[in-house]
């Protein structure tokens, strides 16, 4: 298992692009440094360093004037207080009393979540079914629920549809988590949620890179990858020393550089053991396949896509490859306004709302541009849940209800106004 003790979270904020600069030098510089969010002018990077180099890195940051606060002095105690555990006595309650152990006051397994479909599609056949639409490289199942309450409309239309799904990175754990939270409000308070739920048909996946997800539960928290092997795809790059021993860090893909659309263009890496590695190939994973066929086999009735990430409090719009805007941008933005006023009516929660070149960097082969670009699903976004930086991907358990009830109304907002135009 890795441990994290005595590491710092720096947050490290450069004011020019030669600070810019700097701080992504600062990554060639010094071995072993892990970046949660990239560098960009006046917009802050997270950076996990190991405990043997925080002094240089410190040096090195005020040698050139970059600002940093330090976040997390002991990563490891953040992680050790992030999830408090259940005893065996309250999950066999739970299960008796309930039929599942799923709650909203723990991050939970993949396995407790699979049972909560489960039981869902048990207790609730005429509204929920499971898909099982793939399976990972690992072999575990990627399981869609469908929520309906039939196909077509009171007066005969085929029904729009809504996708979503969470766990794209794997150790954004609070993107299941609320993805969760949302399958709970469509199905177990139906009746309080009616109308947006005979609106559409909702197609839902809970975490899409459950390998993964497993994988930072067990042995890594920060693990973001899947979990494929493509040690034998470039024998050239595999005889070089790094890829010779392939060392944990480059198994995997990013799967939100892994979509055929715009492929390894620009905020990708085509290092197997960099984080954003784009894979050898678009959709080189089973996970990343298994989507697209599912989407594409249903593109003309989904209008809305969303793909829940962390952090930063960000509902960003296509395109993320570009600074050009889409033809339609104006509509998104609309869209996405409703969304996140909605949102910040629960709670003051702010977001902000844009293209990620604007609000951030350009990244290309993710999966809202292809949504968009080659699924043609007009309104596709990428939402970055909480929080702005101060637990980062710790985010605590106790913030899982939160985060779900303002996630929630603006999912509820968006739709119910993308469902009415249709």
């Amino acid at each position: 298992k890795v441990y994290y003790k005595n590491y710092q979270l720096l947050r490290v904020i450069p004011r020019t692009d030669m600070q810019v600069d700097d701080v992504l030098a600062l990554r060639e510089e010094i071995e072993g440094l892990m970046y949660w969010t990239e560098p960009a002018r006046n917009h802050s990077a997270d950076i996990l360093i190991p405990p043997d180099s925080v002094t240089d890195v410190k040096q090195f940051l005020q040698i050139r004037g970059v600002e940093f606060v330090v976040l997390l002095k002991d990563v490891q105690k953040a992680i050790a207080s992030q999830n408090p555990s259940m005893s065996r006595q309250q999950r066999v309650e739970l299960r008796t009393n309930k039929g599942h152990d799923m709650t909203f006051q723990r991050y939970h397994r993949y396995s407790d979540m699979l049972r909560y479909m489960n039981y869902l599609s048990l207790k609730y056949p005429e509204l929920v079914e499971l898909l099982i639409i793939g399976k990972s490289s690992k072999g575990q199942p990627l399981k869609v629920i469908k929520i309906s309450t039939g196909q077509r409309t009171k007066d005969g239309n085929i029904k729009p549809a809504v996708w979503i799904d969470g766990g794209m990175h794997a150790r954004e754990w609070i993107s299941p988590a609320v993805v969760m939270y949302t399958l709970k409000q469509l199905v177990e308070n139906f009746k309080v949620n009616r109308k947006v739920v005979e609106g559409a048909d909702w197609y839902i996946l809970p975490v899409s890179n459950p390998d993964g997800y497993e994988y930072s539960h067990t042995t890594d928290r920060f693990w973001r990858k899947t979990r494929s092997n493509h040690e034998s795809q470039d024998e050239e790059t595999s005889r070089t020393l790094t890829n010779f021993f392939w060392g944990e860090s480059c198994r995997g893909v990013d799967m939100n550089r892994n979509w055929n659309f715009h492929w390894g263009e620009v905020g990708a890496s085509d290092d197997p053991c960099h984080e954003t590695y784009a894979g050898p190939r678009p959709f080189s994973e089973p996970e990343t396949r298994a989507i697209s066929d599912f989407i594409m086999d249903r593109k003309d009735r989904i209008k809305l896509y969303l793909t829940m990430h962390a952090y930063s409090q960000m509902w960003l719009v296509p395109w993320g490859y570009t600074s050009k805007k889409t033809g339609d941008y104006d509509d998104l933005m609309n869209m996405g306004r409703k969304a996140v006023d909605a949102l910040n009516r629960v709670s003051g929660t702010q977001y902000q709302l844009g293209p990620s070149p604007s609000l951030l960097y350009p990244t290309s082969g993710g999966a809202d541009d292809w949504a968009k670009g080659a699924a043609g699903i007009k309104y596709a976004y990428t939402v970055e849940l909480r929080d702005d930086g101060t637990y980062g991907f710790l985010l605590p358990a106790s913030q899982i209800v939160a985060t779900g009830k303002e996630t929630f109304a603006a999912i509820k907002a968006i739709a119910r106004a993308i469902v009415c135009k249709n």
